[in-house]
């Protein structure tokens, strides 16, 4: 290509990299451009998406899921293709969508104009510097190659959980999985085993494992409150005008006040024929607005005491799953506790567990099998594992918020660095953006933040100077 060749490196081929580099290859381009989408797996799947053996489903309705907003049943297009038979409001499996973002990108690649091209690159980039006065990236791989782009776009979905207290003796154990989406792991026949969380991968976890032959295992299921996710359903709408302006005036003062509200307007909604969910979705589309009006003590007060009850109704399982796990708990195959972990420890060949149950004193002790970590991503940038994220934090390029739910950015993506200003040209799109937006995680939601971030990328603010794109034989 030739020398004036921009090129934008999107550093995560998960849901949020895909999507952004099928919206840059659908975008025009008055200039010759070349799209990097680097992972170190399966390019446009993720973890979320991988094609395992495992039957997990998504968690909202075929016809809720497409990731092109201006076209809401594409997905469930793609989808009946295989499946004729299938409605809009099947819950169907996540490897399918996996197939669909590959296809989805495929079909950009393909339609994109000559002088506009991907490349799809394999590998882990664990650190990143900039080259002055032209201000190039430069991309470090962990084998010691360089590439080098004018933009970049982390992309790098959700990190593992957090480590387990005390579960450091058990790190080369297989009676520990610490990550479930990476590493499932097999249940023996009447194994006990401890799952720590009580959410959505939970349930995937559980239902699965106790489906397979030799799954019939004996299921402790613990965290913080003890609540299982209710079940999604259609419902009926009853057409209740919500009026925003309550909530945004309650959100400057009071979390305690809004989360009143919110119930207040669950219960109208019910009143008048529909449902709670109907307000759930309302305040959904508020979240952006809502959580910038709280102050940092306010949404501390959220995190502690309500981010629980939120999570669990705003983010809801199959009714296939629910009902399973309702069968399992019926069968006193899955016993859930709402309380705290304290300490897990090896004990011959087993696993020790000390933990306590909430609102008591007193301190009980689990013997098991097995410790399936599914308390869900950590989203603590300073405690992050990923060399790429500690490089970005050592040399001042991104800031964690102050209560460490994400990465700050600015309107269009941009991520602010050390000192809150916007670094040219460098930029996130994914779940972290919950600390300035809050509702961050579904598909709904990123597949905006892409497409914005895509046409803010077409539009150039400085020329960009010749990128040479490769160091070292890449």
């Amino acid at each position: 290509m030739a020398e004036t060749t921009r090129c934008i490196a999107i550093i995560g081929a998960g849901f949020c990299g895909t999507i952004t580099a099928v919206n840059l290859l659908r975008q025009p381009h008055t200039q010759p451009l070349r799209i990097l989408l680097i992972d170190r797996a399966q390019h446009a799947r993720g973890t979320a998406y991988a094609d395992l053996a495992t039957p997990h489903l998504l968690n909202v309705p075929a016809g809720r899921m497409s990731a092109l907003a201006a076209d809401p049943l594409h997905f469930f297009r793609f989808a009946q293709s295989s499946m004729p038979d299938i409605t809009a409001e099947d819950f169907l499996p996540r490897s399918l969508y996996g197939e669909y973002l590959e296809d989805l990108l495929l079909t950009a690649e393909r339609a994109a104009p000559a002088h506009v091209r991907l490349e799809r690159i394999g590998g882990t980039v664990s650190s990143l510097d900039i080259l002055r006065p032209n201000h190039t990236f430069v991309l470090g791989f962990h084998n010691g190659h360089e590439m080098m782009a004018s933009e970049v776009v982390l992309a790098l979905g959700n990190p593992p959980p957090a480590a387990l207290p005390g579960s450091q003796q058990l790190q080369a154990s297989s009676r520990l999985i610490e990550n479930p989406w990476c590493e499932p792991g097999t249940w023996g026949r009447d194994e006990t085993v401890l799952v720590v969380g009580t959410g959505l991968t939970m349930a995937d976890v559980v239902v699965c494992a106790m489906r397979a032959e030799h799954g019939w295992a004996h299921v402790h299921a613990i965290s913080r409150h003890g609540l299982v996710p209710p079940r999604q359903t259609a419902f009926h709408h009853s057409q209740t005008e919500f009026d925003p302006l309550p909530l945004l005036r309650v959100a400057s003062f009071s979390m305690r006040q809004l989360f009143r509200l919110t119930r207040r307007m669950c219960r109208e909604a019910e009143q008048k024929g529909g449902d709670w969910r109907e307000a759930i979705t309302f305040v959904r589309t508020l979240a952006p607005r809502l959580w910038s009006r709280l102050s940092i003590r306010e949404r501390r007060r959220f995190l502690r005491h309500a981010r629980a009850y939120w999570d669990v109704h705003r983010h809801r399982l199959p009714p296939g799953t629910r009902t399973a796990i309702n069968e399992l708990r019926d069968a006193r195959r899955l016993i859930v506790h709402a309380g705290k972990i304290l300490k897990i420890e090896p004990e011959a060949d087993r696993v020790r567990v000390t933990w306590r149950a909430r609102g008591e004193e007193a301190v009980s002790v689990l013997i098991v099998d097995r410790v399936v970590n599914c308390t869900g991503p950590d989203y603590r940038c300073r405690a992050s594992r990923d060399p790429l994220v500690r490089d970005l934090i050592t040399n001042g390029l991104i800031q964690p918020d102050a209560l460490e739910t994400g990465l700050r950015t600015s309107h269009n993506g941009g991520v602010l660095n050390l000192t809150g200003h916007a670094t040219r040209g460098l930029y996130y799109v994914g779940p972290m953006l919950r600390a300035d937006h809050w509702e961050a995680t579904a598909v709904q939601e990123l597949r905006d933040h892409a497409a914005k971030l895509a046409q803010h990328l077409v539009l150039p603010l400085v020329p960009h100077n010749a990128i040479h794109s490769v160091r070292q034989g890449q």
